[in-house]
C-alpha cells in the first residue's frame, strides 16, 4: 500500500487531498472518504491507508483548501452547511481525483464521511452521482427534501452514538423522517448507547470537550458495518 499527498484544483484554490493505493496499484472498486471539521488529518489518512491495504483505491479529499485554524475551520463550517452546492461542489472535486486514478471502477464507488464530511459525502449523493454506499461516522444530518432524497442511487448507513451532543436525538429523528418520506432511499442507522461525538477518532480525547471521545467498541462496529456494506453493493477487490 502507498499513500501520498495529492493537490488538485477547486475554483482556483488548492486544496491537498490524500490517496492511498494498494500495492500494484488499484483494480475494481473505490472509497472516498471527507474528514472532520477541523481538517484532514492523520485519522482520515489512516482510514483511506487502511482502505487501500484492503485492495479499495482510497482518496481523502479536503474541504477546508489546505490547514486551517481550527476557529476559521467552525467559521468555515457553518458557512458549507448553509451552502448546499458548495459543498456538493467541494465532493465532486474529491471524487473527479478519485475516478481518475488508473484502474478504478466508476461503477464501483463509496463514499466514507466524518462528523461534516459526513453530510459532505450526503449532499455530493443527492447530486445523483453513482456511489453504491455512503456511510456517515458521528456524522451531521441534513435531512434534505424528499427530491434531493430519492437522487440517491445507493445504499446510506449512518452510525451515531446517542450521547452526541452535537448530532442530537432530534437531529436523528428528523433526518429518518425525511429518509422516510423519501420512499425510495435505501438506508440505515447504527447507534451506540452513551457514545459521544467524534468516537473514531482516538486523539478526541485530547479535546478535552464533553460529549466528544473516542470509543473503541463503537469504532471497531462501525468499521465492520461499513466493510460489510462495501462486500454487500460495490464488492471486495
Amino acid at each position: 500500500m502507498t499513500g501520498h499527498a495529492v493537490n488538485y484544483d477547486f475554483e482556483g484554490t488548492t486544496h491537498v487531498g490524500h490517496l492511498a493505493t494498494p500495492d500494484g496499484g488499484g483494480r475494481g472498486p473505490a472509497v472516498l472518504l471527507a474528514h472532520e471539521g477541523p481538517g484532514l488529518d492523520d485519522h482520515v489518512r489512516g482510514r483511506a491507508e487502511r482502505l487501500a491495504a484492503l485492495g479499495f483505491t482510497a482518496f481523502a479529499l479536503d474541504y477546508h483548501g489546505g490547514p486551517i485554524e481550527i476557529g476559521a475551520a467552525f467559521e468555515r463550517l457553518g458557512m458549507l452547511a448553509g451552502d448546499t452546492e458548495l459543498t456538493q461542489r467541494l465532493g465532486h472535486a474529491g471524487l473527479d481525483v478519485l475516478l481518475a486514478q488508473p484502474g478504478v471502477d466508476a461503477t464501483r464507488v463509496a463514499a466514507f464521511g466524518y462528523c461534516f464530511g459526513g453530510a459532505l459525502v450526503t449532499q455530493l449523493a443527492r447530486t445523483g452521482v453513482a456511489l453504491g454506499a455512503v456511510v456517515g461516522f458521528h456524522a451531521s444530518l441534513p435531512p434534505g427534501t424528499v427530491a434531493q432524497n430519492q437522487a440517491i442511487t445507493g445504499r446510506v448507513l449512518m452510525c451515531l452514538g446517542t450521547a452526541d451532543p452535537i448530532v442530537t436525538a432530534d437531529a436523528r429523528h428528523e433526518f429518518e423522517a425525511a429518509m422516510i418520506a423519501a420512499e425510495t432511499v435505501q438506508w440505515g442507522m447504527e447507534l451506540y448507547g452513551g457514545v459521544g461525538h467524534t468516537f473514531t477518532n482516538p486523539e478526541a480525547d485530547l479535546l478535552g470537550m464533553p460529549g466528544i471521545a473516542y470509543d473503541e467498541f463503537a469504532d471497531a462496529s462501525s468499521w465492520r458495518s461499513a466493510l460489510a456494506l462495501l462486500e454487500t453493493t460495490i464488492g471486495t477487490p
